[in-house]
């Protein structure tokens, strides 16, 4: 018999990248997520992006990752406040900060490692953008044969319509989508 062991990624909620889609609501339903992951004694992994300063990791093929590493100048390396994890979801000392380097958590990041060496198989996935970091994490992971739910109140786009059909007609193909409530209830 298979038993899954799940873990919560809490991707994204960064200075440089909430300003663009988040909100109280979101980061409430993502500390209610946080709170119960950790009083159930389910591992919590922080993703971030961040990069290098003069950005070595972006080639100039990479059109998305140019154009925002030309606007972001240095509040978007890894020293910089702006790709810190807010306040609000403050990470403990034993719960790891992942750095990726792309939209997916996974690419150019040791998730996968440090999933696999928990013996991670379910990802409970938060973040900003729903049509960034956790559309790519999920796609990514699905691959990967994790588990997958995703927290619909705890992720947040700037577009409203696009993240409404992820998490309604997307998501719902491949993994589970709850609200964080909904998630904690089938804790107890």
């Amino acid at each position: 018999m298979t038993t899954s062991r799940p873990a919560l990624l809490l991707m994204d909620f960064q200075p440089a990248i909430v300003a663009r889609g988040g909100s109280p609501e979101i980061f409430a339903a993502a500390r209610t997520a946080l709170d119960a992951a950790r009083s159930h004694g389910i591992p919590v992994f922080f993703v971030r992006v961040a990069f290098r300063p003069g950005f070595p990791e972006v080639p100039q093929s990479n059109v998305a990752f140019t154009a925002l590493a030309a606007a972001a100048g240095d509040a978007l390396t890894e020293q910089s406040p702006a790709t810190q994890i807010i306040a609000e979801l403050a990470p403990l000392p034993s719960e790891p900060i992942v750095t990726k380097r792309r939209y997916s958590a996974f690419t150019g990041s040791d998730l996968d490692v440090l999933l696999r060496g928990q013996g991670i198989t379910h990802l409970v996935l938060a973040g900003i953008s729903t049509s960034g970091v956790v559309l790519s994490t999920f796609r990514q992971a699905f691959d990967l044969d994790y588990g997958l739910t995703v927290l619909s109140d705890a992720s947040g786009d700037g577009d409203s319509e696009l993240s409404e059909l992820l998490l309604t007609r997307v998501f719902p193909r491949q993994g589970t989508v709850v609200t964080a409530a909904e998630w904690v209830a089938g804790l107890e």
